[in-house]
């Protein structure tokens, strides 16, 4: 009983052994590559472990490029992986270029790919043009007709460009402002209507893709959709501001001729308390006059008749302005 045990577990042992050493040296890994025609050591697989390096990635790459007919180093393809690359998306584009005859070494794959972009979708683009499509653009003609303008732009992956090249956000941008300034620099948004393709030809001469990853192969207006009418809101909204300062200072004036009302007022008010107080000293002047002797009985009787005289006159002239206005 005990013998058996022991044999059961010595077979155990050499089948975890086993494992590890198939780990380390992936036997079916090295067939693989030797029966496709890739030429690599069971020693450099086994130092790929220690490396961090996954042999799969290697030889699957290497056996691809083989295949296709393109020389790959393994050096080269484990140095891009360390450096936090994507071998197979390399390899890929690599040989979708070779069958589009598109001009792409290993080093400007990898430069690509270490740049952040998808250098096999860059290839495929190349091969088929991608269309996007702008965000609506608002433009205002010179007649103030407010234009919202939609475009579809057709580009082609600029392989030489992808490292250091701006991207589609810049296109878009770019393509935006191409629209703005054609649709303001025509007379009449009639003029837009009627020739949409303007726009096209005069953003297209402007050479937006310059300095981008891409290359702008068409610029074609989708939809042009008619906006507010902006000159004649700026015209209303001048007309109200117009109107809101002649309102300000007719009530300026206003102001002022009442403020001037009041002061008239007061100087009356002030001129009329003159002649009361002046008229209020005329019984104490008489009096005066009396006691000097310097006025005699007749002559105050004749200043009575001649204030009596006045009075009299005053009422009949007020009475006949009064049967006038009636």
């Amino acid at each position: 009983m005990v013998e058996a045990f022991g044999t059961f577990g010595l077979l155990i042992g050499l089948l975890v052994l086993l494992i590890i050493l198939l780990y380390f040296i992936p036997v079916g890994l090295w067939f693989s590559a030797l029966v496709s025609g890739v030429r690599i050591s069971l020693l450099q697989l086994f130092l790929m472990r220690f490396r961090k390096v996954p042999p799969g990635v290697i030889v699957r790459a290497m056996i691809e490029g083989t295949k296709a007919g393109i020389a790959l180093n393994r050096n080269d393809l484990e140095a891009h992986y360390l450096a936090g690359g994507h071998v197979a998306n390399v390899v890929h584009a690599l040989v979708s270029a070779s069958k589009a005859n598109i001009q792409l070494t290993f080093n400007m794959a990898t430069a690509i790919d270490l740049a952040g972009r998808d250098v096999f979708e860059a290839v495929q683009m190349s091969v088929n043009p991608k269309v996007i499509n702008t965000p609506p653009v608002t433009a205002v003609a010179k007649d103030g007709i407010q234009l919202i303008a939609k475009a579809r732009v057709t580009v082609r992956a600029n392989i030489r460009q992808l490292v250091g090249g701006a991207g589609e956000e810049t296109v878009l941008a770019r393509v935006g402002e191409g629209i703005v300034s054609s649709i303001g620099s025509a007379h009449s948004h009639k003029e837009v209507l009627e020739n949409p393709d303007f726009i096209s030809r005069t953003v297209l001469e402007k050479g937006l893709d310059a300095g981008t990853a891409f290359e702008i192969l068409s610029i074609d207006i989708a939809d042009i959709d008619i906006g507010k009418n902006i000159g004649a809101g700026l015209q209303i909204d001048q007309a109200e501001a117009d109107k809101n300062i002649a309102q300000a200072k007719a009530e300026e004036r206003r102001a002022m001729a009442v403020a001037n009302e009041q002061e008239m007022k007061a100087k009356a008010q002030e001129a009329r308390a003159k002649v009361i107080e002046a008229e209020a000293q005329i019984p104490l002047a008489i009096a005066e006059s009396f006691r000097s002797g310097n006025l005699g009985i007749m002559d105050y009787m004749k200043y009575r008749n001649i204030e009596a005289d006045t009075s009299m006159r005053e009422s009949i002239a007020n009475e006949e302005q009064n049967k006038k206005k009636k």
